[in-house]
């Protein structure tokens, strides 16, 4: 019997892994055996470890981290695929990289032995309430095509959205799905609720919702042109070249919207310790941190409103544990 897949969808911070946390455990109840692929286009993934808590006898991890070219990354989706459908998953569900060309998807699917391994279950697009608009036309492609493929539109953070900002986000949505030319559009699958009031019957739906493979013209953006991750894979640095590398990215002056950085410390060819952060402006700090002795402090709640200050002091703090022999990754 082939195998259900699911794949969610939606620009970095706008919720996915923690609506996959929630999604994740309510088909856990329902008696299903999941296989999550979390992937990235940066050579270290920053979201897997908040997964981890979802690890059991019915539920495993996969990741599928960046750094190889486009076609090299594509080949090793299709080969990830093919040894998941093997291991017994009632349904595995994907969370790729925010800038997901959904032609990669659909695509991937329709190859040989996939098309007979799996069945197409639900496309989720996970979008900010407060998204402002502000957008380049290469996001607008995303935005567009990955909200008009979704069978549930699920905005996220509503519960710290005003009418206006939820009003201007879904006319954001239909301008993008309009200028793309697609005949599918947010209103006809548009969830707008506060995730703690979420109940089963909405798990079902979002569960069951299948899919659109709609028709829309396909920019440049689509064909993998208009992003581009910066990865510097296997950087042996000092403590304090780390330090001050750190506070350079977290105090660039240029309006980006979020900033990651990965580092992990080795001893003796093996992992010691790994931390990350990932800021967005508007939002509190995401932090893990896996490490055997050490403990990271580090100001939580707090709203980031632009302070490159506090952008420095939180990214040094967390990565204070790597003193030396450190490798990191930055994207």
């Amino acid at each position: 019997m082939p195998v259900k897949i699911d794949l969610i969808t939606g620009f970095l911070g706008a919720g996915k892994t923690t609506f996959l946390l929630r999604y994740a455990r309510f088909l856990l109840a329902q008696g299903q055996k999941l296989g999550i692929l979390v992937y990235d286009h940066g050579a270290m993934n920053v979201d897997l470890p908040l997964l981890n808590g979802l690890r059991g006898e019915n539920c495993e991890l996969e990741t599928l981290a960046g750094g190889c070219g486009p076609d090299c990354h594509r080949r090793r989706f299709r080969t990830r695929l093919i040894a998941m459908a093997m291991c017994g998953y009632d349904r595995v569900v994907i969370e790729p990289s925010g800038v997901f060309d959904m032609d990669e998807f659909f695509d991937t699917l329709q190859e040989a032995p996939l098309d007979r391994q799996y069945e197409l279950g639900s496309v989720i697009a996970v979008v900010d309430a407060k998204t402002d608009g502000n957008f380049s036309p290469e996001e607008d492609f995303f935005l567009a095509s990955q909200t008009a493929c979704a069978g549930i539109v699920l905005l996220s953070k509503v519960q710290t959205a005003a009418p206006e900002d939820i009003d201007r986000t879904v006319r954001h949505l239909l301008r993008a799905q309009q200028a793309i030319g697609a005949r599918q559009t947010a209103e006809d699958g548009l969830l707008i609720k506060n995730w703690d009031d979420l109940t089963p019957a909405d798990f079902a739906a979002l569960m069951n919702c299948g899919c659109h493979t709609p028709d829309y013209v396909k920019t440049i953006a689509g064909a993998g042109t208009a992003f581009q991750s910066l990865s510097f894979l296997d950087l042996p640095l000092e403590g304090s070249a780390l330090l001050e590398k750190t506070a350079r990215l977290f105090s660039d002056p240029r309006p980006l919207t979020t900033r990651r950085l990965s580092a992990y410390r080795s001893m003796r060819g093996r992992l010691r310790s790994s931390a990350s952060c990932r800021i967005t402006r508007g939002y509190s700090p995401r932090v893990s941190c896996r490490t055997p002795s050490a403990k990271i402090r580090w100001q939580s709640g707090v709203t980031i409103t632009g302070c490159a200050s506090f952008f420095s002091a939180v990214s040094i703090n967390i990565l204070r544990l790597s003193l030396k022999d450190v490798h990191g990754s930055v994207c």
